[in-house]
């Protein structure tokens, strides 16, 4: 932990460097690269010693399946070799060296090495194998219509801005913010249109980078001192369960594991704000003018803390994990999306028992949500003061919810965790069976073939678009092609 710690906040300072002396202004993009390369290899190396090796070779036998491999199916080599990989990895380090340890956990890193290997190998396979009208608007934008180079690739996998923290990123908004391209300005015109425009002089990550640093220390703060004091194994504590009234146990479960929270909140806003510091994660300028620098933000704090669904809390925690598990998973499953999106979160996850218990609830709990919702959440927003009642009620709902589900996941063994459900009687398990029983889904199904529909629209309304711009400017130099790329990502987003 204090080697992570101290490797990040060199990172900090590397980016603080490396926008000031390396920026695209004033360096090519081949000593970007090179740069960001050997400073995440060097941190990865200083952290893990030769573990590191491991971020290398699966990094490089994915692009040699890349380059052999067609486009055609490399992207399915591409993902049983780095899932396979990662979890022999975890195997090892679990069940040879130190069972419930973090020693030389060097398969943290090479969890989000394993994000973009296979999120870029279906960008490629999208952009150089499938019909553009076959495309979803947000796999149309991320598509990549060229083969990377290795350089490009190690860059992009290995950087010291993410090697050991993340985020995922995609890989063209990655390529864009190394070769230095303009920064998009967006302004809400009197009639609601968005003006697009271009700013030239990169906007400054200063006040973005403090505010996240203040939030990396008030949660180091709340983890070194209120975190010790609510441990979450005091849940299975006998006496605690002999002697605590259920309102009591319940409320030290969510306090308990509210506390738990706060060193990801660390980790991942510290992450964040190396990117930023090396200006990486601008997404453009809101209504005021007041710029943004969320792009590529693991979470939302506040979302989080007051979510009044399931949904709410998995959409705002741990956010390009989520996305990604949607882009390679959720959207081209064939059948049970659900099911097998929690599935593949569970097996990149690791390997401790605790992981696929939570994740298996999680299904139950998920689908039980959304079978509540879809049925009696209309019923309770008429009245902004029955819709107040609402809140409140499915924020308890949720939150009690979400602690009893990730229980395991901080237990790590089957055990402690099935101690824990027992000693609950099981019932958040049994209620959602009986919500599944009682509530139809009938809803949620017609909500999914709307949003194909709403989906199709878009795609059709995205292609006319372009080809109007392809028309009418056809003679226009290479900023304009950046520009519909950003348009194109600011539409998906919207939609």
């Amino acid at each position: 932990q204090v080697n992570f710690v101290v490797c990040q906040l060199f990172a900090l300072l590397a980016a603080v460097w490396f926008r000031t002396y390396l920026h695209s202004s004033k360096t090519s993009p081949f000593i970007r690269h090179v740069v960001a390369t050997l400073l995440g290899l060097y941190l990865a190396l200083f952290c893990f010693g030769w573990y590191a090796l491991h971020f290398v070779i699966q990094s490089g036998i994915s692009y040699f399946f890349l380059i052999i491999i067609g486009v055609e199916y490399m992207h399915k080599y591409c993902f049983v070799f780095a899932l396979g990989y990662l979890t022999v990895c975890q195997i090892t380090r679990v069940y040879i060296f130190d069972y419930g340890q973090y020693s030389a956990d060097f398969s943290g890193p090479m969890m989000i090495i394993t994000q973009k290997i296979t999120s870029l190998a279906f960008e490629i396979h999208d952009g150089m194998f499938r019909k553009n009208e076959d495309l979803t608007p947000s796999q149309r934008c991320l598509a990549v219509r060229r083969m990377p180079s290795l350089l490009e690739y190690l860059s992009y996998n290995c950087n010291f801005m993410g090697i050991l923290a993340g985020p995922l990123c995609s890989y063209k908004d990655y390529i864009t913010f190394i070769e230095g391209r303009s920064y998009q300005l967006q302004q809400s015109e009197a009639n609601g249109k968005e003006d697009t425009k271009f700013e030239q002089t990169d906007p400054s990550p200063n006040i973005a980078v403090a505010q996240k640093l203040l939030v990396c220390g008030l949660s180091l703060l709340f983890h070194m001192t209120i975190t010790k004091t609510l441990p979450v194994e005091y849940n299975i504590d006998d006496n605690f369960r002999s002697t605590a009234s259920w309102p009591v146990r319940f409320f030290y479960l969510y306090v308990s594991l509210m506390a738990a929270r706060p060193k990801y909140y660390f980790a991942w806003t510290l992450a964040d704000a190396i990117n930023n510091a090396a200006g990486f994660g601008f997404r453009g300028y809101d209504k005021n003018g007041v710029t943004r620098w969320d792009l590529i933000s693991n979470l939302r704090i506040q979302q989080i803390e007051f979510s009044t669904s399931f949904k709410m809390f998995l959409d705002n925690w741990n956010i390009q994990t989520a996305l990604w598990l949607k882009r390679v998973c959720y959207e081209r499953a064939t059948f049970s999306p659900t099911i097998q999106t929690f599935i593949l979160s569970a097996i990149w996850h690791g390997v401790y028992p605790g992981y696929y218990l939570t994740f298996l609830t999680g299904v139950l709990m998920t689908l039980a949500a959304r079978a509540i919702r879809n049925n009696i959440r209309h019923y309770f927003i008429e009245s902004p003061a029955v819709k107040l009642c609402y809140d409140i009620v499915t924020w308890m709902a949720t939150q009690l919810a979400i602690s009893y589900t990730v229980v395991p996941f901080v237990l790590l063994s089957v055990k402690p965790s099935v101690t824990f459900y027992s000693s609950c009687y099981f019932c958040l398990h049994i209620a959602s069976i009986l919500v599944l029983l009682v509530f139809p889904l009938k809803r949620t199904q017609k909500g999914s073939k709307k949003h194909e529909n709403i989906q199709l629209v878009w795609s059709k309304k995205l292609e006319e678009e372009n080809l109007l711009q392809k028309n009418s400017y056809s003679a226009t130099n290479n900023s304009f092609s950046q520009k519909e790329e950003v348009t194109c990502r600011y539409q998906a987003l919207k939609q």
